[in-house]
C-alpha cells in the first residue's frame, strides 16, 4: 500500500509538469511528438460547456441532441439486465454484464482511439472470458500479474521510444500510427454541407 501511495504521489507530479508544458505553446517546437490527447479533451470540453454552452452543442441550437437519450439508457439498462436474470436465472452470462462498466469507459474514447479499444475488447475477452472458462487455475496464479506486465511494459515502451525516437526527432511510420483508418472520421458534422461526387463524405440533413 506503500508503495502505491508513493508512486502516485509522484505519477501526479510528472503528469502536471507534462500538462504545464503541453499549454505552453512557446516551449513545443512545431513537430513536438507530444499531442497529450487527455489535455486536449479537457480544453474542448471546457469550450464547450464554459464558452460555446451546451444549449449549442446538445440543445435544441446543436447537432447532438440526441445524445441526450442516453441518459435515459443509462439509468433504464441495468434494470433491464436484472429483470433478465430474473426472467432467466439459468443463464449465468447476463449476471456478467456490467453495464456501468461497459457504459463508463466510453468516456475514454476522446483521447482514445479504435486501436486501443480493438486491443483492451480482444486482450480482455481472451483472459477474462475464455481462460477464465477452460483455465481457471491459471487464471487465478496469473492473470492479475498478466495485468501489471501489460501496464508495465506500456510505461517502459513510452520512456524507450522517448528516448530512442522523440530525442533524436525520429518516428516511426506504420499502420499503428496512421490515425483511424477511417474516411468517414473527417466528414464535417454541420448540416448542408457538400463535398462533392468524389467524396466518401454523407451530407448531413
Amino acid at each position: 500500500m506503500r508503495e502505491r501511495l508513493v508512486g502516485r504521489m509522484k505519477s501526479t507530479k510528472v503528469v502536471d509538469k507534462r500538462s504545464m508544458w503541453n499549454w505552453i505553446d512557446a516551449l513545443l517546437p512545431a513537430d513536438s511528438p507530444w499531442t497529450c490527447a487527455n489535455d486536449r479533451v479537457f480544453f474542448d470540453a471546457s469550450v464547450i460547456w464554459g464558452l460555446v454552452g451546451p444549449r449549442r452543442i446538445f440543445g435544441p441550437l446543436g447537432n447532438y441532441g440526441a445524445l441526450n437519450w442516453f441518459f435515459l439508457a443509462g439509468a433504464v439498462g441495468p434494470v433491464i439486465v436484472y429483470l433478465l436474470h430474473r426472467a432467466f436465472p439459468s443463464k449465468t452470462w447476463i449476471p456478467m454484464i456490467n453495464l456501468p462498466v461497459l457504459i463508463g469507459a466510453t468516456s475514454y474514447m476522446p483521447p482514445a482511439t479504435a486501436v486501443n479499444y480493438n486491443s483492451w475488447l480482444i486482450i480482455g475477452i481472451i483472459f477474462n472470458f475464455f481462460v477464465f472458462r477452460y483455465r481457471k487455475l491459471w487464471w487465478k496464479r496469473y492473470n492479475y500479474i498478466l495485468s501489471a506486465a501489460l501496464d508495465a511494459g506500456v510505461a517502459f515502451m513510452a520512456v524507450l521510444l522517448y528516448f530512442s525516437l522523440s530525442m533524436e526527432n525520429r518516428s516511426i511510420s506504420w499502420w499503428g500510427t496512421a490515425g483511424e483508418h477511417c474516411p468517414l472520421a473527417s466528414c464535417p458534422t454541420a448540416k448542408g454541407i457538400n463535398l462533392g461526387a468524389d467524396s466518401v463524405c454523407p451530407v448531413v440533413l
